[in-house]
């Protein structure tokens, strides 16, 4: 397993990585779903699925209640190192840039509640951003995510080591970012319900100059750069 690697800067749209991983009555759980946008991909793709969408945050998970026209779809309050459901009932587990965010010293308990509720040779695919790139030096100004990130590595290369959980793949690649202006960044990442950001406005100021190279008419895009663990519960 590797942290980083330089060498993967292919730009991939992340479902074409999970694609081959479902069947098509698949019982998912995602952990950290946000506001749920790649839960709705998920359900819209999969319409057989069940899924189990969970949030810590409160008021992002109001909102998401308020998410029409996806029947697959049952959102929930709760973090991956206490998951409320049974043992091995879920066939895959889905975290897209969350495992970073669950606190350091639960970051084992919360993959071996992973183990617990995978079926055996169920799958775990956990999406983490690397900490390189151009938008990853604009967000560290403000939120530097070098340290948790490199835990949450640590932790999963703890679960593989252990035998806990298998390494089935490990892949590199850029996503694709995009903001139409500085006030969608403001809003989105700035002022993400999850994580309170208080910007002075010297620093507001300092990191908007550092966005407005990238701005074009048609808004600003980055490419970030990302890495996914793809793991199994042993049989």
């Amino acid at each position: 397993m590797q942290i980083s690697n330089s060498q993967a800067g292919a730009l991939r749209d992340e479902r074409e990585l999970y694609a081959g991983l479902l069947p098509e009555c698949a019982r998912i759980l995602e952990l950290g779903c946000g506001t749920g946008e790649k839960t709705r991909a998920i359900a819209r793709d999969y319409p057989q699925a069940s899924i189990l969408a969970l949030e810590v945050d409160r008021i992002q998970h109001e909102k998401n209640l308020g998410l029409t026209g996806f029947p697959n779809i049952r959102f929930g309050v709760g973090g991956a190192e206490r998951i409320p459901a049974g043992d091995a009932t879920v066939d895959i587990v889905f975290m897209f840039k969350s495992l970073h965010h669950v606190p350091l010293a639960l970051m084992d308990q919360a993959l071996d509640e992973i183990r617990r509720v995978l079926v055996p040779g169920g799958i775990a695919y956990i999406s983490e951003p690397v900490f390189a790139g151009e938008y990853n030096d604009i967000l560290r100004l403000f939120h530097d995510e070098g340290m948790v990130r490199a835990a949450a590595f640590a932790a999963l290369e703890r679960a593989v080591a252990s035998g806990k959980l298998e390494l089935v793949d490990e892949i590199f690649f850029n996503a694709r970012l995009r903001f139409p202006d500085f006030a969608a960044f403001e809003e989105k990442v700035i002022g993400a319900t999850h994580t309170r950001h208080h910007l002075s406005p010297a620093l507001l100021a300092e990191v908007r100059a550092r966005f407005a190279p990238h701005l074009t008419p048609s808004g600003a895009e980055f490419h970030t750069p990302m890495r996914v663990d793809i793991l199994r519960k042993p049989g």
